[in-house]
């Protein structure tokens, strides 16, 4: 497993929390959606709202096996939002348009957690 490196201690925290509910044998769909919700909160927020911490967050997605998780056992809309925070979520504060583009910003993710109904 690769070590997270970038950003706060407070995301690494919301990050790995994120990860053990997918990688939770369990599989709770609430987990998941509550840990990513949290995450999202994090990085709409003042604090959290930082180019090293959406790079951050980006990177631990994109990267996801090298971290221990996978989430291709989940449902494809679910599915499909994880690698969206591993694709554009970097570009929220220095290229915002693309971002946005790819509803990739942290707020637009947030939205599309909430919309998710299991």
């Amino acid at each position: 497993m690769s070590n997270l490196t970038g950003g706060t201690q407070e995301l690494h925290s919301y990050l790995f929390k994120v990860s053990d509910a997918i990688s939770d044998n369990s599989t709770s769909l609430d987990a998941i959606k509550s840990a990513l919700v949290a995450l999202l909160v994090y990085l709409t927020s003042s604090e959290g709202r930082t180019s090293e911490n959406c790079t951050t967050t980006d990177t631990f997605f994109q990267l996801h096996d090298d971290y221990g998780f996978n989430w291709f056992h989940l449902p494809e809309d679910l599915q499909l939002i994880l690698e969206d925070i591993g694709g554009q979520l970097h570009d929220t504060l220095e290229h915002p348009d693309i971002a946005s583009n790819f509803e990739s910003t942290p707020e637009l993710l947030l939205t599309r957690v909430h919309c998710l109904s299991f």
